[in-house]
């Protein structure tokens, strides 16, 4: 956590244990006789974890996804569960604009090229994304903020939202999934893991678009089949991906058949990948503390 969260926590009247290398069975031990807990995505929070008489009133969680939260727990417990959406959504909406800009204009590919002394002009000539359909599955707080920072390239945003309507704004349309299918020539996802939407993007799913799309991941990469990705990627159907999350973040611990396509991703040069940094900057660090605990102040428990 940066440091800002404990001067803004004991601001509005509480008290603060900082214990960033506190391991599992010591959350175990200690966590009774706390109001509240914050974590980061690494701890799972279930009746594993704190038992059948939490004495727990709110679980933060210093992020956006929840997917580390047994929320039928929590709710049995009557314990609140906030998280940080609003705090890392501008970081989102920068990086999967820039790194779709990146991909279309070949920017990683002519780096690398011209370190190697080739000097390649024409085999690097790049597409502008003015013009284009660009579908967002998801449109929350990630899914708006990418939508907005399109909003000057002169491009068609499309959103297609499960359990929103009546959200077209000055951004998007509100669409049909079908809608995207048809009519995307680049997509974005933006939508939380859950039992789900865990895997939707499988073959299956990416044989429904009628064009080559380029594929945008910020989400989380269990929601992608990363060997129906790459097998997608390798046929042409997807043109070209950017991933900055995957089904599995462990790289020394994939399976054979993980491993396989991930290197068939890797190998590629129409693929971006990162490490889960999309909405990892020093800024985000900061405001998802404050979006934090303006919500815990809002709970009045203290």
């Amino acid at each position: 956590m940066h440091e800002s969260l404990f001067e803004m926590m004991t601001g509005i009247g509480w008290q603060v244990d900082y214990k960033p290398n506190i391991t599992r069975d010591e959350i175990k031990a200690l966590h009774t006789g706390y109001d509240g807990l914050i974590v980061r995505s690494k701890t799972t929070i279930d009746r594993d974890l704190l038992g059948d008489a939490p004495t727990l009133k709110l679980v933060g969680r210093a992020g956006a996804g929840l997917d580390n939260v047994d929320l039928a727990y929590m709710e049995e417990k009557g314990i609140h569960v906030l998280h940080a959406s609003e705090g890392n959504r501008d970081a989102v909406g920068e990086y999967a604009v820039g790194t779709l800009l990146s991909l279309l204009r070949n920017i990683p590919r002519g780096d690398q090229q011209v370190r190697q002394s080739v000097w390649d002009r024409e085999g690097n000539r790049g597409e502008e994304i003015m013009g284009k359909t660009i579908g967002i599955v998801g449109y929350g707080n990630m899914g708006h903020a990418f939508a907005r920072r399109l909003s000057g390239f002169g491009c068609n945003v499309l959103a297609y939202d499960k359990y929103k309507t009546g959200f077209t704004d000055a951004f998007v349309r509100e669409v049909s999934m079908e809608t995207l299918w048809s009519e995307s020539d680049m997509l974005s996802l933006h939508i939380p893991l859950t039992a789900e939407t865990r895997m939707m993007v499988n073959g299956e799913y990416l044989k429904r678009f009628k064009k080559r799309i380029v594929f945008v991941n910020t989400a989380r990469g269990e929601i992608v089949s990363l060997t129906d990705l790459a097998e997608a990627v390798e046929q042409g159907q997807v043109r070209g991906a950017v991933l900055d999350v995957l089904e599995n973040e462990k790289l020394d611990k994939l399976t054979a058949s993980q491993r396989h396509a991930f290197n068939l991703l890797a190998n590629r040069s129409n693929v971006i990948l990162t490490p889960h940094i999309a909405g990892w900057t020093f800024e985000s660090h900061v405001k998802i503390n404050v979006a934090l605990v303006h919500k815990i102040e809002a709970l009045r428990l203290v």
